[in-house]
């Protein structure tokens, strides 16, 4: 198991963004960060750091590795008294992602750094525009609801969206039971859709999933914004797929309904996503690893 003394290197590497800054910060010289991070990569068999002349590039496994101890280590060291658990820090980071779950998970998760000196521009949109700012240099971290494709972009896996079925209780009614668990498809035919594009984009991956086919309803709405597909579903306009974190407190106050019991539930993989070539900042590195710890308290979406 690595020991206290290479975690705390390594975090100030991840963070600092070059062997010398987090040399400096250390108070130690440039070839004892260099052995110290040479005995950790060789301890877990993988290498954390590319090397640039602008500095170093975490890996997966470095990005994987801070998330899951970075705030272990700062309470240990704080509690050693060796270093503030909460250093301050200065820097910008500009941010994009859904509107959706920026609003309701991504922003309140980030509001403990704003009081550590961080700034945050955020950018809201679909994943491909907010990946296009990314590659572009206009962006520092996406929030993506699909996998980078891009070679100059890392994509690290935050978390799992569920998706549900659901419809106003009025709606459900018209639905036959017996119908609906021999052939659900055809059993919810006759129910408009509410939905978030033209193309369908979360009902038609659905129907995909769950019939094997495009969905035949009728659409009576397109409105590009899921919080605003709730409401109106609330409102008996329709039925529509959405994420469980948006419809949950619907859900338990029975303004929807899930219409349909999937033996395995629909997900979506969101994405923390940064470009390879953007140059080292401390404070993007902390952001990076503060909303993977808030990740795994949320569990799921």
């Amino acid at each position: 198991m690595p020991s206290l003394d290479l975690l705390s290197t390594f975090l100030e590497i991840y963070r600092a963004g070059s062997l010398s800054a987090a040399a400096q910060r250390l108070g130690v010289t440039q070839p004892a960060i260099t052995g110290q991070l040479a005995r950790l990569e060789e301890q877990l068999g993988e290498q954390l750091f590319v090397r640039s002349r602008r500095g170093v590039t975490p890996t997966q496994r470095a990005a994987v590795l801070a998330a899951r101890v970075g705030l272990h280590v700062d309470e240990l060291r704080g509690a050693l008294g060796s270093v503030d658990a909460q250093p301050a820090m200065r820097g910008t980071v500009r941010i994009g992602g859904a509107a959706e779950v920026m609003t309701l998970r991504v922003l309140p998760a980030l509001a403990p750094l704003t009081g550590r000196g961080v700034c945050f521009h955020a950018t809201l949109g679909l994943a491909q525009d907010m990946l296009v700012a990314l590659v572009a240099g206009r962006l520092d971290l996406v929030v993506s609801s699909v996998r980078p494709r891009h070679q100059a972009v890392v994509g690290v896996p935050l978390i799992d969206e569920e998706f549900l079925l659901v419809a106003p209780p009025a709606m459900e009614r018209t639905v036959d039971a017996g119908r609906l668990r021999a052939d659900p498809a055809k059993a919810l035919a006759h129910l408009p859709l509410v939905a978030y594009a033209e193309d369908l984009p979360i009902i038609r991956r659905y129907w995909r999933s769950e019939f094997g086919h495009r969905p035949p309803n009728p659409v009576a709405l397109v409105v590009s914004d899921l919080r605003a597909v709730l409401a109106t579903v609330e409102a008996g306009v329709g039925i529509s797929v959405l994420p469980r974190y948006l419809v949950a407190p619907a859900l338990a106050a029975g303004r929807v309904v899930q219409l349909h019991q999937p033996e395995v539930a629909p997900l979506n993989t969101l994405y923390l996503a940064t470009w390879h070539g953007a140059p080292a900042s401390p404070a993007l590195a902390v952001v990076h690893e503060h909303l993977q710890q808030a990740a795994r308290a949320w569990g799921g979406l």
